[in-house]
C-alpha cells in the first residue's frame, strides 16, 4: 500500500521542497501547494522512516505522523520541527505503541498498558502526561482506538482525559477542536460541544455540555462518523452519507452560495470582464439570483443525505478544517469544499460545493483504500488495480 497527499505543504508534511530543505520560507511555486496527488516523502523518510505496508497516517495542521504497524510499531513525524529526534520524541521512544494521535501541541502514543504525550513544543525526554490503561479481555470489548481509551477518551486541549459514561457503549470518537461526535455499538451517533454553526445536527445553534442523540439518525444505524472545524458527517451502514454544519466553503457538498459568489468573482476577473458587460444585465443576474436563493445553504443544521455517486456507496470518510474526501466501494476517492491549497486533488486551487471524482488515481490504475485529511491536506491509501478500471 503506498500513501500519496495533497494540499498545504509548507512544512514538508507531504513532501520536502527545495527551500524547505534549505531552511527558507517557500512559496506555491517552491511546494506549500500541492493541487495533485504526489507520493509521501520527509527529510526522516530518507532515513528509512517512509509509509510502508502496514503504515496509517495522522494528521494535524503543520504535522504528520506515520504509524508503522508491519513490526513492533513505532511513529515517525514529518512536517514542522521535525527532526531526527522528531521534535523531542525519539522513535525508539515509540516502540511498540499500537496507535497514535496528532495535534498542534502534543502526540498522544497508546502502549498495550499505558497512554503517552509528548508535548511537541518543547524538547522533552520524558512524556509530559501518562496514564496506565487495562486492556480488556480478550471479547470483552473493543481495542483501544484513539482517540478513545477505557472509560473515557482523550481530548486536544488539557485535560486530556475525559471520562464517557459506559452506557454509551463508544465505538468510535471524532474530535474538532470545539465538538465531538460518537459512534456507539449500536450506530447511534451522538454529539456535544459548541453548536453555533450547525455541527451538533440538533436542528439548532445551541451548545451541548454532554453527549446528545441525533435524533434525525435513530433507526438507521451508523458505520463510520467524521468532523472537521465545524461540520460532521457520518456514513450509514448502507453506504449513505449523511452530512451537517457549516457550508461557506461547500465542505457539505451542498450549494453555497457565498463559495459561487467567490467562484463567479475569480471567473470575471480571470476574464478581464469590463464595466460594459455589468451594464447590460442588471435586472437578469438579480432575478436568477432571487429565483435560486433558497437553493443556497450556508448552515445545515440537521443531517442532510448527500449523494456522492449514484453508482456505488461510500466506505469511508475524512474531514479537513473546511473540506470533506470520501471513498467509494469501488475504490474512488471523492473530494469537495475549500480548495485553496489544492487540498482537492484536482491539479487546481479551486473550491468545490459538488463532490469530485479525483481522476489522478483513476487514470493511474489505482484503487483508494483509505483516506485521512489534515486541517488543510488530504492523504490517500492506494493499492494497484488489477483489473483496469473503465
Amino acid at each position: 500500500m503506498r500513501w500519496f497527499g495533497f494540499g498545504f505543504n509548507a512544512f514538508g508534511q507531504i513532501h520536502v521542497h527545495e527551500k524547505l530543505v534549505k531552511g527558507v520560507r517557500g512559496d506555491a511555486a517552491n511546494g506549500v501547494k500541492v493541487s495533485g496527488p504526489t507520493e509521501l516523502t520527509s527529510q526522516a523518510d530518507r532515513r528509512g522512516c517512509c509509509p510502508k505496508t502496514g503504515c496509517q497516517i495522522r494528521a494535524s495542521w503543520s504535522r504528520r505522523a506515520s504509524l508503522h504497524l508491519d513490526s513492533d510499531g513505532c511513529v515517525c513525524l514529518a512536517g514542522f520541527a521535525s527532526s531526527d529526534s522528531c521534535s523531542g520524541l525519539p522513535v525508539r521512544e515509540s516502540r511498540g505503541c499500537r496507535d497514535a494521535l496528532i495535534s498542534e501541541s502534543c502526540l498522544t502514543l497508546a502502549f498495550p498498558d499505558r497512554l503517552e504525550s509528548w508535548d511537541l513544543q518543547k524538547e522533552e525526554t520524558t512524556p509530559s502526561w501518562s496514564m496506565e490503561i487495562k486492556t480488556p479481555p480478550e471479547g470483552s470489548g473493543p481495542p483501544v482506538s484513539l482517540p478513545l481509551v477505557p472509560g473515557g477518551y482523550i481530548a486536544t486541549k488539557p485535560p486530556l482525559y475525559r471520562s464517557l459514561s459506559p452506557l454509551l457503549r463508544a465505538k468510535s470518537l471524532a474530535l474538532s477542536s470545539e465538538h465531538a461526535i460518537l459512534l456507539s455499538a449500536s450506530g447511534a451517533v451522538y454529539t456535544w460541544g459548541l453548536g453555533s454553526h450547525g455541527q451538533l445536527g440538533h436542528g439548532g445553534l445551541a451548545s451541548e455540555e454532554e453527549p446528545r442523540a441525533v435524533e434525525a439518525l435513530l433507526g438507521m444505524p451508523m458505520s463510520c462518523i467524521a468532523t472537521g472545524s465545524w461540520h460532521s458527517v457520518c456514513i450509514s451502514d448502507g453506504g449513505d452519507l449523511y452530512v451537517w454544519g457549516w457550508n461557506e466553503s461547500g465542505q457539505l457538498g451542498l450549494p453555497s452560495r457565498g463559495l459561487r459568489k467567490a467562484l463567479q468573482l475569480q471567473s470575471s476577473q480571470q476574464a478581464g470582464a469590463v464595466h460594459q458587460d455589468d451594464s447590460t444585465s442588471p435586472a437578469k443576474e438579480p432575478q436568477e439570483g432571487e429565483q435560486h436563493e433558497d437553493v443556497f445553504i450556508s448552515i445545515q443544521a440537521f443531517p442532510a443525505l448527500l449523494d456522492v455517486t449514484p453508482s456505488c456507496e461510500i466506505r469511508s470518510v475524512s474531514c479537513g478544517s473546511r473540506h470533506t474526501a470520501a471513498v467509494t466501494t469501488t475504490g474512488d476517492l471523492y473530494t469537495w469544499g475549500w480548495g485553496d491549497y489544492g487540498q482537492l486533488g484536482h491539479q487546481t486551487l479551486m473550491s468545490s460545493d459538488e463532490p469530485q471524482r479525483v481522476e489522478f488515481f483513476r487514470q493511474q490504475q489505482m484503487l483508494v483504500a483509505d483516506v485521512v485529511c489534515g486541517a488543510w491536506n488530504t492523504f490517500a491509501a492506494v493499492t494497484k488495480e488489477e483489473v483496469a478500471g473503465s
